[in-house]
């Protein structure tokens, strides 16, 4: 497994995640990740670099402020070049460890029930997973919920 880079985001990433998130999700997404999340959540958000320098993935998290055991995971993006060298890995363990110095007890995530791929590495992760929940995000949509108690 490649070990990669990993900082904290700042709000000047938006720009460079921007210009690459549909490609890699190969499909327009963008809408999902408006530039708030960097610009109010950078602390909590971080960017993986490869050998190269190149942005290998990123991923925008945050404390919740409401549920103060909680944090969340709203937004996770890796390269294709990138797949498979346990880039998405090392990014959920440092977030993990973050949450657990804020004292959080419990991460948070959610997806499309169609996103195969993101459930089955969430149960790797050790995540429950919910649903899909109906109406999640309103009427018409349908999502699945994850959870992950921090030990």
């Amino acid at each position: 497994m490649t070990r990669h880079t990993l900082r904290p985001a700042t709000p000047g990433d938006y720009d460079a995640i921007a210009a690459v998130v549909d490609a890699w999700w190969g499909r327009p997404i963008l809408a999902s990740l408006p530039r708030l999340f960097l610009d109010h959540f950078h602390r909590t958000s971080l960017i993986a670099t490869s050998a190269s320098g190149a942005m290998a993935g990123f991923l925008i998290g945050f404390l919740s402020p409401s549920a103060p055991r909680e944090a969340y995971i709203h937004f996770v993006g890796v390269s294709p070049e990138a797949r498979g060298t346990g880039v998405a890995r090392e990014l959920y363990e440092e977030f993990f460890g973050m949450a657990r110095e804020h004292g959080r007890h419990v991460v948070k995530a959610i997806t499309s029930p169609v996103n195969e791929a993101s459930v089955a590495f969430h149960r790797r992760m050790g995540f429950t997973v919910n649903g899909p929940v109906p109406g999640y995000n309103g009427p018409g949509t349908t999502l699945l919920t994850f959870e992950r108690a921090l030990t």
